[in-house]
């Protein structure tokens, strides 16, 4: 009996297809190479460019608690805990809390900073790249969102939608800690004035 060459091809192109796809998807779901983010782990650096056209790295915010929040446009979960982001920027931002967005998905600069408009975003919005998701962990869902101590460290971190009294209690955490000794490339205060060390950095 002949095998038609023709569905051979096709057969292989479907096999090659499928593997693809599910190395891909393992490799999304953390379960290859991607770093596994737990606490206590030190929050992978990163530069990526905001709406302003500016580039921006999670190592300029050290000595902040940092609240960071991976999104995107067509994501309902993220248009409900945005408004909160807000609301917690303004209540904490004078004790060091940097709330700072990364848009995970395919839309547009320019739709993106409208979507950020329309809601009212009072912090850092940058454009995501995938290998930035896949340095905290591939990013299995969204919204994700990491609470990062001033040292620089992973307190805590919320998958999916939770609630407000959540969040904010995972910000609390990360604002109770300190910043590190010794911060790389950046001047550290005497230890004879330690309170300018908990001033927020502009």
């Amino acid at each position: 009996m002949k095998r038609n060459p023709l569905a051979l091809v096709v057969v292989a192109f479907v096999v090659a297809l499928m593997l693809y796809v599910g190395l891909h998807m393992a490799r999304r779901s953390g379960r290859l190479s991607t770093p596994r983010i737990t606490r206590s782990t030190v929050a992978p650096d990163f530069s990526l460019e905001s709406l302003e056209g500016k580039t921006m790295r999670l190592s300029d915010f050290r000595g902040k608690a940092v609240l960071l929040n991976f999104w995107a446009t067509w994501c309902g979960p993220c248009k409900i805990e945005m408004p909160w982001f807000v609301e917690l920027q303004q209540k904490y931002g004078s004790q060091g809390l940097q709330v700072v967005g990364v848009a995970m998905d395919d839309a547009s600069k320019e739709d993106i900073a409208k979507f950020a408009k329309d809601m009212g975003v009072n912090y850092p919005v940058l454009i995501g790249k995938e290998a930035v998701g896949d340095s905290y962990g591939g990013i299995p869902a969204l919204p994700e969102t990491f609470f990062i101590g001033r040292d620089g460290k992973v307190v805590d971190k919320i998958l999916g939608l939770r609630g407000k009294a959540e969040i904010e209690d995972a910000i609390k955490k990360a604002l109770n800690t300190q910043p590190t000794a010794t911060q790389a490339g950046v001047p550290q205060p005497s230890e004879a004035a330690p309170a300018q060390m908990m001033q927020p950095q502009k």
